[in-house]
């Protein structure tokens, strides 16, 4: 069987990781139809669309989307075509493995836990209101006369929308993925103890759903004490569930304690479509110089062999890429004991070292 997939290879180190991730991909086997399409600020540049509708009339088309880093501007410029994706699929629920393979640099011995965090509430939502702005004013005078409480006029200001359907439906997706994969125990992250009708009502769904789901373990730990819990105790700690921003800040803490991003892989699943990326950014200061980690972006490719139901195919290159992680040989610079080391390989050796492994005889 062939697989139609949306394959956006994104700006910066994207098109090079993407390359690796595609040609190791169609090395287990699996046959693909690649859509290629283009988005980010390179296409912004060529074509004056940062998003264009042929890439989202695609990924609809097709219903499964590998893609690449694609740059997102800090502070000022456009938003990021990751929420927008997110938002325009209701790709709402995204989850972070975080597993520590046999030979990565780290000081923690054992870690194996899946952030899920919900990807389309929260102050993602983008409801902002500059500051000085009439929008911002008009908020300000409502807040005072309905609270009763003074705010300085020259802030800006943003809403954090949590739905009960939206709280729902992530805790859900994370106690449905714990039950498919084997998983004893669920988490849920809050900051309930101060935002008592945002991460209240969240906390307060996700106890309920809990109920429905008896065999495996439900725990509530609030935020800032979650983030020192994981850098003591990972090894206790399975699949969290959080609202999307305490998500985002957690998941690459968990990136932190298995190596760094580029170990880390992301699925954004919604009801009808499926977009796999590596989590890390677009580096562009090491754009064409054939020096990244294509890793996050192939474990993205592991995690879509499995969505599609291609279990071997996915176990099989797990399997190859512990193999290179722990020889230690043919790994990026990032990967090695000291990042100076000249034997340290490129993004397409990397990758052609897994395929070695993956077409080696049992």
């Amino acid at each position: 069987m062939s697989y139609a997939v949306t394959l956006i290879p994104g700006d910066g180190i994207g098109p090079e990781v993407a390359e690796a991730a595609r040609r190791v991909l169609e090395a287990t086997g699996a046959e693909f139809e690649w859509d290629v399409q283009n988005a980010g600020s390179e296409e912004l540049a060529r074509s004056g669309e940062l998003l264009p509708a042929a890439a989202l009339a695609s990924i609809r088309r097709n219903r499964v989307a590998l893609k690449g880093p694609i740059t997102t501007p800090v502070g000022t410029g456009f938003r990021s075509i990751n929420v927008s994706l997110r938002q325009q699929l209701d790709l709402y629920a995204c989850f972070r493995p975080c597993r520590l393979y046999k030979g990565v640099r780290t000081r923690f011995d054992k870690v194996d836990l899946v952030v899920v965090r919900e990807n389309t509430e929260d102050l993602y939502s983008g409801i902002e209101f500059e500051k000085g702005s009439t929008e911002a004013l008009i908020e300000v005078a409502l807040i005072e006369k309905i609270k009763n409480i003074k705010i300085r006029d020259d802030v800006g200001i943003s809403i954090k929308p949590i739905s009960e359907f939206g709280s729902r439906r992530i805790v859900q997706a994370a106690f449905e993925y714990a039950r498919a994969n084997n998983r004893h125990k669920v988490t849920a992250v809050h900051k309930a103890n101060i935002m008592k009708f945002t991460d209240g009502l969240f906390l307060r769904v996700a106890r309920e759903v809990a109920q429905n789901y008896p065999d495996i373990k439900f725990q509530e730990v609030i935020v800032d004490n979650m983030c020192m819990q994981l850098v003591q105790y990972p090894e206790d700690y399975d699949v969290l569930v959080l609202t999307n921003l305490y998500g985002d800040i957690v998941s690459d803490l968990g990136a932190g304690l298995i190596g760094g991003l580029g170990m880390a892989p992301g699925a954004n699943i919604g009801d009808e479509y499926a977009v796999f990326e590596a989590t890390h950014g677009s580096a562009p200061d090491i754009a064409g110089q054939n020096k990244a980690n294509p890793l996050g972006m192939i474990l993205s490719g592991v995690m879509m062999l499995r969505y599609l139901k291609e279990f071997d195919a996915a176990n099989r290159l797990e399997h190859a890429i512990e193999g290179v992680i722990e020889e230690g040989t043919d790994v990026t610079a990032d990967m090695k004991v000291d990042r100076k080391d000249p034997t340290a390989v490129g993004t397409r050796e990397e990758a052609d070292a897994i395929i070695r492994h993956l077409q080696a005889p049992v």
